[in-house]
């Protein structure tokens, strides 16, 4: 998850160009999420099939971003499978007893999607540069 934080910016260390970012991007996000969707099948029932929904719901958006390169795709589909992931990890790890309900599980998702929209939208449908603002305004404080 790091790696995919920092991707842009380890691209631009080593001097990589990529005709295709966002496809190799996307590519391996998919990889690294299948992975997470493998440990969420111990889960519970209600936080496993919650993980299986959202993933399936992002890999739809990713399909159809693919295939028509139509960027509101990745806006309507966020990566919501991501954030729950992370999210119940640390829930069940700091309150061992917790039980997810469906009015938890709800409440939950509402929390983490309102953020996730805003980043998906500055991401991927604004096409925000983080990265590049923070060298503008930053610059003299990084070394590449």
């Amino acid at each position: 998850m790091l790696v995919d934080a920092l991707d842009v910016v380890l691209i631009e260390i080593v001097g990589g160009q990529f005709d295709d970012y966002a496809a190799l991007d996307k590519a391996l996000d998919t990889y690294y999420l299948s992975l997470e969707l493998i440990v969420s099948m111990r889960w519970v029932a209600l936080a496993k099939w919650t993980s299986v929904a959202l993933f399936a719901y992002r890999l739809v958006g990713v399909m159809l971003f693919e295939a028509t390169q139509v960027r509101v795709f990745l806006l309507v589909f966020p990566n919501l499978f991501e954030n729950f992931y992370l999210a119940y990890l640390v829930i069940v790890r700091a309150a061992p007893r917790f039980e997810l309900t469906p009015p938890r599980l709800a409440v939950l998702l509402f929390v983490l999607l309102v953020p996730k929209l805003a980043q998906e939208y500055l991401l991927h449908y604004a096409e925000a540069q983080p990265w590049d603002w923070t060298k503008r305004h930053l610059g003299g404080a990084w070394p590449f």
